[in-house]
């Protein structure tokens, strides 16, 4: 591992050999924040992002020693599909994340069935805002459009969930990269989390991170949102 420090752009760039390496320590820094969360006050939250690159850091998540019946999980996105659809996030969290000892842990779903997208969001920020805030630990991906969470480029409500001053903690966000109408954690609640990782793995998108990094409008690579405004210096996990 090679971590360096960015103090200008409030980020700290921790590089691994390979996707294990980076998943067991990856678990590991975000299990000692969540048992520190439980040794403080007695619980803790964690809010997940999908995709297939975690899949092996939910794995080694999973097998963690700590007192999982006292966390409970999230997550960051949310398709507009049920728990057993191939693309839904809930799906892949329950398929690698809550098993193991992480099976005692407990899980808030952002979509359940609804009218529309923006009651279901409706339904999930009050879901959300019943949990212990903020966030202990928030654990983000990227796409190779700049996407992080389901802030997509040219998003239908991407200028209000990127906001740091959005009163909702969840909105429904639909977008030409998205497929599926979506539902999002907004900016407030993600960058106020304890912890604040993104993940991600290969050399496409370390050459994406660069160019969020530099000057640019945040509405082309939204993603620029959350280095620029996150409380505390943003954790990223790169491996090839």
């Amino acid at each position: 591992m090679k971590a360096t420090n960015n103090v200008d752009a409030q980020v700290r760039h921790l590089d691994f050999d390979s996707g294990t390496a980076l998943a067991a320590a990856l678990a590991s820094r975000v299990a000692q924040a969540l048992a520190e969360a439980i040794e403080s006050r007695g619980q803790a939250t964690l809010a997940v992002s999908g995709g297939s690159t975690p899949k092996r850091f939910f794995a080694e998540l999973s097998k963690q020693p700590i007192s999982w019946g006292k966390v409970t999980v999230t997550l960051v996105d949310e398709r507009m599909v049920g728990p057993e659809h191939e693309r839904s996030n809930h799906r892949l969290a329950s398929q690698h994340l809550l098993q193991n000892r992480a099976a005692d842990a407990g899980f808030v779903p952002l979509h359940m069935k609804s009218e529309n997208a923006e009651s279901a969001a409706a339904n999930a920020a009050e879901r959300i805002e019943a949990l212990a805030l903020p966030f202990d630990v928030v654990v983000l991906g990227m796409g190779t459009d700049g996407h992080t969470a389901s802030f997509f480029p040219g998003g239908t409500t991407l200028a209000q969930v990127t906001d740091p001053a959005c009163p909702a903690s969840v909105m429904a966000i639909e977008a030409p990269g998205a497929d599926e109408p979506r539902l999002t954690l907004t900016l407030p609640r993600i960058i106020e989390a304890g912890l604040l990782v993104l993940h991600i793995e290969g050399e496409a998108k370390r050459a994406v991170l660069a160019s969020a990094l530099e000057p640019g409008p945040e509405q082309a690579m939204p993603v620029r949102a959350v280095l620029r405004q996150a409380k505390r210096p943003l954790e990223i996990y790169w491996a090839p």
